[in-house]
């Protein structure tokens, strides 16, 4: 038990150095930080119409689409939002949701080195 333990303690300290080195990287931290907002997006519609305690045909019903689109809007990886979809959707989720879009500036970080 004890090599067990042991190898998963040296797997656990490999992967998180590999992080470590990942995420200090400025350009792969930028991308990574995209692409983690985009797929929080979807679950966050997902999690609001079941907060709501609506089903996707029951969303489409009052959206006035198909079940199908409804799917499709919540589909990991779906990047074709517009704010109007958005707006639409928050309103069709009830009054108790609203649609809150931040702007914020993150500075560009340069690497090490550069001129």
């Amino acid at each position: 038990m004890t090599d067990t333990h042991n190898s998963r303690e040296a797997g656990q300290a490999r992967y998180d150095a590999y992080w470590a080195r990942q995420m200090a990287d400025p350009e792969f931290r930028a991308v990574y930080e995209e692409e983690a907002a985009k797929k929080g997006l979807w679950l966050q519609l997902v999690e609001a119409r079941q907060a709501a305690g609506l089903t996707q045909e029951q969303m489409a019903q009052r959206l006035g689409v198909s079940q199908s689109q409804v799917a499709k809007i919540e589909r990991r990886g779906y990047e074709a939002y517009t704010l109007t979809t958005l707006h639409r959707y928050v309103q069709a989720l009830g009054a108790d949701f609203a649609l809150e879009v931040r702007v914020h500036h993150v500075p560009h970080v340069e690497a090490v080195g550069a001129p």
